[in-house]
């Protein structure tokens, strides 16, 4: 009867471990657009591994498909992913205005050469594929990114 036990108590233990979630933590995103005339900025967060490849989508500022294809570089990696975005997705960001969102970043990725990359792109102006870029580590995500066109300086903080 106790072999019965331990081996019942075994087998729910693994399928709890099983069953967890990966570990990942929220933060709050801080982003202050440079003063520019034009549209909105379409502003596409993304997960890049060490390989420098799209991994995953964070976030997207700008809800119009049709402006997607702007974001060149993450349209290809969309395109093939077909990840419905629609509850990662707000509103472009215009000149000199503020956006604070937030998103998730899995545990697992920090301090392992990930980073998180803005690419950026205004109607009928340059497109920034790598408008700023935070490195996933302790001192990336505590530091202030400046960016590199629209962008004028992200701020992260784990919340």
């Amino acid at each position: 009867m106790k072999s019965i036990l331990k081996v019942a108590f075994t087998a729910a233990l693994i399928c709890l471990v099983s069953f967890q979630s990966v570990a990942q933590s929220k933060y709050k995103c801080m982003l202050q657009m440079n003063n520019y005339m034009g549209e909105g900025a379409y502003i596409v967060v993304s997960l890049i591994n060490p390989k420098g490849e799209y991994e995953k989508t964070l976030y997207v500022m700008g809800d119009d498909k049709k402006w997607y294809t702007s974001l060149k570089e993450w349209n290809k990696f969309q395109t093939k992913k077909h990840d419905d975005i629609s509850a990662i997705s707000g509103a472009s960001v215009t000149g000199g205005d503020r956006s604070i969102t937030t998103f998730e970043i899995e545990d697992s990725k920090l301090n392992k050469g990930y980073k998180l990359r803005f690419e950026s792109a205004v109607e009928d102006q340059k497109y920034y594929v790598t408008d700023a870029e935070v490195v996933l580590t302790t001192a990336g995500l505590a530091d202030k990114t400046e960016g590199k066109g629209y962008i004028k300086y992200v701020r992260l903080n784990k919340i």
